[in-house]
């Protein structure tokens, strides 16, 4: 019987290090979220696009792998604007996820997470009404 107690005690132990390993190998991104609107604010204009601070949970964040471009993760700023994510070691890209009424500008950004790191990476959103940016323009 004492040799079954420890098989078990041995299983648990590896089961626990392999599980701090893989938690020791993560790395993160942290960053900060930015909204512009291009356009003048018209207090007039019911149609005006409005970003406030509780609208970052309207942005998700997209996380690519890299180079297939694979969805990895995804992130919403917090009230602040403020994310961070938890990755594996690899090189990745951090997108936005486009949504339908709101013509979306932005520039994909490029970044490597290493182990124990934290990767720092701030995003700029610029949020036009898409009715006032006419067709002609793309994101």
């Amino acid at each position: 019987m004492s040799v079954k107690y420890v098989v078990l005690a041995l299983g648990i132990f590896l089961l626990a290090f392999s599980s701090s390993l893989k938690a020791a190998e993560q790395g993160f991104l942290e960053g900060h979220l930015k909204i512009r609107s291009p356009n003048p604010v018209d207090l007039g204009d019911d149609n005006a696009p409005t970003v406030t601070p509780e609208n970052y949970a309207e942005y998700t964040l997209l996380i690519l792998s890299q180079p297939d471009r694979k969805e990895v993760a995804r992130v919403t700023a917090d009230e602040n604007g403020n994310y961070r994510v938890a990755l594996p070691p690899g090189d990745y890209v951090l997108e936005v996820q486009g949504r339908p009424r709101t013509h979306l500008r932005w520039k994909a950004q490029s970044f490597t997470v290493v182990s124990n790191r934290t990767v720092r990476l701030d995003m700029d959103i610029i949020a036009m009404d898409q009715w006032r940016a006419g067709p002609s323009q793309s994101d």
